[in-house]
């Protein structure tokens, strides 16, 4: 199944010249907008028309992070960024690591190097991103929030445009009465700033071989909450790493921040690779607060809001090629995130300012070709996000093998520069991944203490369905559904005997459910995390753009 594209009769779609066309409004593609803009100021050059494409209603309205922000690449972008009133949180002023055993918690006595945060900012993205558009839009750029980029434009394998999705379609895909045709954007340029599991380039990475020679992309997925507590409880600017409990079957970790205004941000991250089909970060993460050291903290609090997301985790051996024809690639749909601290918006935000001087270069020599964009490569290699990347190039593949028989391996990996005993060590993509329920669990999973959701009660423990009210998330239920099912036969006759449907557990927004063995599909709740498109053991979800401005509204976390 496929959506459809075909017109009404008599309407076509407008097309518009544009000079850079940036395909999304997060802290990759706007520090690439506003970089672009301010060099062309120096440099007294010609009115360019930028364009920023935004899929979420607002720019923020998609954004969700770890949110420990390193403020490198910000120094560089706006130099007096205080003083320009970025929303910063908090300033990180303590850190520790704990380990969480069942019922017991212990503090390691030294804080590991990649867990240390002085000087960092606990922020919300939503809230930042949305600071970095209002400068953008002070510059003069064009940012379009709501419109979704579906498909690339190509002239041999030349990327020249996009064309944005039509809005205005029923379930069946049929215009209604209200129906917008997409547009077609022209661009000497394009920009793929996507994000995590950027779907358009990943369409265009398959078509144009661009991850030949790389590890499969691995991810992580995160779940977070915001909770509120009692007035004069929280201290701001804690920044605090668990690991333990209560992941028992799958590698991961929690972080806890604090801020202003008595909230504490709670999050879970599990890796993807993990052999559990049975993987639910939701429900971990209810099961987290109810660990002694939690619940202590959290006493009176209540959860005020709530994300989640996937991030790339590969890393180095999983970029993939970065230029061609017409286009550039950066921030999280380049698999650039330092996964071992958790941190990618300053690697998006410097990345994206490489892609904007390379693009200044291109407008000033009117060459957009492969050769001349190749020397954003090159700019990316003598940066600090390839410095950062390198350092942990085998990281997450030596996590995967378990925290106790990885920590050699990584000890070593930290005295050689990241190298340990083998380099390149390879990934597995994470669909390949997953072991038959029996296997991992036996023949009674939902026996078993681990599987047990916790009872929500409303204030700090929640169902999934609960969840998704607080994230805002709101798409037309009359659209049509942006989750394509290749084979439902599969999802019946195979993998729900030998899975137990994993896209049932591992989904943060209950989109998937298996009733009367047939798989049915909520896609009005969907969040856009993007787990199901890398997780199903078969590949069988293709998670697509719905209409521009579906999706969550995140404003705080």
């Amino acid at each position: 199944m496929s959506l459809r594209t075909d017109l009404p009769e008599g309407v076509t779609r407008e097309t518009m010249d544009v000079d850079v066309l940036i395909i999304g409004g997060g802290s990759a593609g706007l520090s690439a907008a506003l970089h672009l803009a301010e060099l062309r100021e120096k440099k007294n050059l010609p009115e360019q028309m930028i364009v920023v494409l935004e899929k979420g209603h607002e720019v923020g309205a998609h954004s969700l992070s770890g949110a420990v922000l390193n403020p490198r690449a910000l120094i560089e972008l706006v130099p007096n960024f205080k003083e320009e009133g970025c929303p910063l949180e908090a300033e990180v002023t303590y850190d520790a690591v704990h380990y969480l055993g069942e019922g017991f918690n212990v503090k390691l006595p030294v804080t590991p190097p990649p867990f240390k945060n002085e000087g960092n900012y606990i922020v919300s993205v939503s809230k930042f991103n949305r600071w970095l558009a209002a400068r953008c839009e002070a510059k003069g750029i064009n940012i379009f929030p709501g419109f979704a980029a579906v498909e690339a434009i190509y002239e041999g394998d030349r990327i020249v445009g996009v064309r944005t999705g039509d809005k205005g379609r029923d379930k069946d895909g049929a215009p209604k009465g209200n129906f917008e045709p997409g547009l077609i954007l022209k661009s000497k340029l394009v920009i793929f700033a996507e994000g995590t599991r950027g779907s358009l380039f990943k369409r265009v990475s398959e078509k144009l071989n661009l991850r030949d020679g790389k590890n499969p992309e691995v991810f992580e997925e995160g779940v977070k909450e915001i909770i509120q507590m009692p007035p004069g409880t929280v201290t701001p600017g804690q920044v605090i790493h668990t690991m333990g409990f209560p992941l028992k079957k799958s590698i991961g970790g929690t972080f806890i921040y604090t801020i202003p205004g008595d909230k504490i941000i709670l999050g879970l991250v599990a890796y993807l690779d993990t052999h559990d089909p049975l993987l639910d970060p939701h429900r971990e993460l209810q099961k987290l607060k109810t660990h002694p050291f939690l619940r202590e903290m959290l006493k009176g609090g209540k959860v005020v809001a709530y994300g989640g997301k996937t991030l790339p985790a590969g890393g180095y051996y999983s970029m993939p090629k970065l230029f061609g024809d017409g286009f550039i690639v950066c921030g999280d749909s380049a698999s650039m995130v330092d996964v071992q601290k958790l941190k990618g918006i300053h690697l998006a935000m410097k990345s994206g300012m490489l892609a904007a001087e390379t693009a200044i270069e291109a407008i000033e020599a009117q060459n957009f070709s492969a050769a001349k964009l190749e020397s954003y490569d090159g700019k990316i290699r003598a940066s600090f996000v390839n410095d950062e990347l390198y350092r942990v190039r085998n990281f997450h593949q030596t996590l995967s093998q378990g925290v106790l028989a990885s920590l050699p391996m990584i000890a070593l990996q930290e005295l050689t520069g990241g190298r340990g005993l083998v380099d390149k060590m390879t990934t597995h993509a994470d669909a390949d991944t997953t072991e038959r329920v029996v296997d991992v669990w036996g023949p009674e999973p939902w026996e078993q203490a681990e599987n047990q959701l916790p009872k929500p009660d409303g204030v700090l423990f929640f169902d999934k369905l609960s969840s998704v009210y607080l994230t805002g998330t709101m798409h037309d239920e009359h659209s049509p559904n942006h989750l394509i099912l290749q084979n439902a036969e599969v999802c019946r006759s195979t993998c729900a005997p030998r899975y137990k449907s994993p896209c049932t557990h591992f989904c943060p927004a209950a989109v998937y459910e298996m009733i009367e063995s047939n798989l049915q599909i909520n896609y009005t709740n969907c969040i856009h995390c993007k787990t199901c498109d890398i997780k199903c053991p078969f590949e069988n979800i293709d998670w697509t753009v719905p209409e521009g401005g579906g999706g969550p509204k995140y404003t705080e976390v």
